[in-house]
């Protein structure tokens, strides 16, 4: 009786183990694909800005969230992850009404930015997932209050629009980083421990 609980044990482990790789293995892929969708993106917001859009990107702006992931331990991590991608959402819904006041209705600018939007969504959607997979029993932190830009011309539109997009694709490139760490270390040290029987 006794080796058939340690034998359930061990399968629940690994299923768990499995659920886990599975789980960061596909917010991993996504936040790639969403990285190489920013420097497109970027590519078009640019080119849909008129004159001297190379300089937007350059300019500081205050408000806009910081794209480094912080904590010591993995739930932190993932916590900090999960947090910074909703601190972007106001960001985004706010360039995308400042672009469409811009832009014509059938720029393509706007549906990319609709898209890249949505996908951003997913992404922190199966963080959650990945998170909840770890640590079922404590609820991930909510962020703060979010700090729009105050009214804003024209030419200050375009550059927060190109500085958020930049510092999101700075935060994906962030998350990846992470997320391959946290699937050597979180996801390995499940089955280390089931070994261990």
């Amino acid at each position: 009786m006794l080796v058939m609980a340690f034998d359930s044990s061990r399968t629940v482990a690994a299923s768990r183990n499995q659920q886990c790789g599975n789980s960061v293995q596909q917010s991993l892929k996504l936040s790639r694909l969403l990285q190489r969708e920013s420097v497109d993106l970027i590519k078009t917001y640019k080119a849909s800005q008129g004159e001297m859009s190379e300089l937007f990107c350059k300019v500081s702006v205050n408000n806009v969230p910081d794209p480094n992931i912080s904590g010591l331990e993995p739930s932190e991590k993932i916590a900090s992850i999960y947090t910074h991608l909703q601190e972007f959402f106001p960001h985004f819904k706010w360039v995308y009404e400042q672009q469409t006041d811009l832009q014509l209705p059938t720029s393509p600018l706007l549906s990319d930015l609709r898209r890249f939007s949505a996908g951003s969504r997913n992404l922190a959607n199966l963080i959650n997932n990945f998170y909840q997979s770890l640590f079922p029993n404590v609820p991930l932190p909510e962020g703060g209050p979010t700090t729009l830009p105050p009214p804003q011309n024209i030419f200050q539109q375009k550059v927060y629009g190109c500085v958020v997009l930049k510092t999101f694709k700075e935060l994906l490139s962030n998350v990846s980083r992470e997320l391959r760490s946290l699937k050597s270390q979180v996801c390995r040290r499940s089955t280390h421990t089931n070994t261990l029987f």
